[in-house]
């Protein structure tokens, strides 16, 4: 990542997933398999964390812009 410059990212997301892991797919679109259940936002705490690690950012600088509540989410990359 480029200082100064926010990536957005979609990604699809796979909550209970035996192993978890982030690849990006050949349409640009990415997949996050994560352990937790999408319960009282767990997931999504889960997948900001997943993307911070692939992306060598901190958690703060990872928010999702959109599709909080759903499996396809855009999630932005400060």
């Amino acid at each position: 990542m480029r200082s100064g410059v926010a990536t957005i990212i979609q990604i699809k997301v796979k909550p209970n997933a035996r192993e978890e892991g982030l690849e990006q797919l050949s349409d640009g679109t990415w997949l996050a398999r994560i352990r937790s259940p999408p319960v009282d936002g767990k997931a999504n705490e889960e997948l900001i964390r997943l993307v911070a690690g692939q992306f060598k950012v901190s958690r703060a600088r990872v928010s999702i812009r959109s599709g909080a509540s759903g499996r396809l989410k855009r999630v932005r990359i400060e």
